[in-house]
């Protein structure tokens, strides 16, 4: 396992914060391509495939990095949130990746929180990206079934800092609280008293927004957590269906 693109990501973060992190993942993962016996027929592939991966690499160490931010916002982190994040990384990206997303979480723990300097993700992310990073720290913090008002002004602090908006903010908090009754109207970013014709407008544009094909760019286990936000606004809107009798 090549590990040049973590330490260029880890002294990157150090020197620079996350950005600098991105950048050094970036470059340690040009590095690692050049010393594999297959760069060779790597080389061969579309040009655009190479980038496609090097895309990925960014939103996971963006994704560490936040993910640490959170676990750390109550002061302590527990072996629980450990193994629920090396289980989410499992699912998400597969048992080697995992790995090694792990350990360059533990190293990002070690360091002081990075929130200040999210603000420049913003600039190196487009939107669809970016709002697929926050439904995985959103998840993150409804681990343990809650969460707190520290989590909650942190998740706030980061959207703000990404530029994700406050409806966009709610309708991807309320794909996490199917209890709520008023939770399918939130992520479609309507009032409950919106009319049939508005509820199906709405549906179309979220429908486009949230569609994992935004995400493509960024290979196949980012577009499989993309089809469970799409999965949630379909839920949502059938749900509403349902409610009102409508077809």
């Amino acid at each position: 396992m090549a590990f040049s693109k973590w330490i260029g990501g880890g002294l990157g973060f150090t020197i620079l914060g996350p950005i600098g992190g991105i950048i050094g993942f970036a470059v340690g993962a040009m590095l690692d391509h050049m010393s594999d016996a297959s760069a060779q027929d790597q080389a061969s592939q579309p040009r655009g495939s190479r980038a496609q991966a090097a895309t990925g690499g960014d939103l996971a160490v963006s994704l560490v990095v936040l993910t640490a931010a959170i676990m750390k916002v109550d002061g302590r982190v527990t072996q629980g949130e450990l193994d629920h994040v090396r289980r989410f990384f499992n699912q998400q990206f597969g048992a080697a990746r995992s790995g090694e997303l792990s350990i360059l979480l533990r190293d990002v723990l070690k360091r002081r929180s990075p929130c200040r300097r999210c603000a420049q993700m913003r600039h190196h992310m487009p939107h669809p990206v970016r709002l697929q990073l926050m439904h995985y720290l959103i998840g993150l913090a409804n681990a343990d079934g809650r969460v707190d008002r520290a989590e909650f002004d942190l998740l706030r602090t980061i959207a703000h800092a990404l530029g994700i908006s406050e409806k966009d903010l709610g309708s991807l908090s309320a794909m996490f609280r199917q209890a709520d009754p008023q939770a399918a109207y939130q992520v479609l970013e309507i009032e409950p008293s919106a009319s049939e014709a508005e509820v199906k407008k709405a549906y179309r544009r979220m429908a486009m927004k949230y569609h994992p094909d935004k995400v493509a760019q960024l290979g196949e286990e980012v577009q499989k957590a993309a089809h469970e936000k799409f999965k949630k606004v379909q839920e949502a809107y059938e749900s509403i269906l349902q409610e009102r009798g409508m077809r």
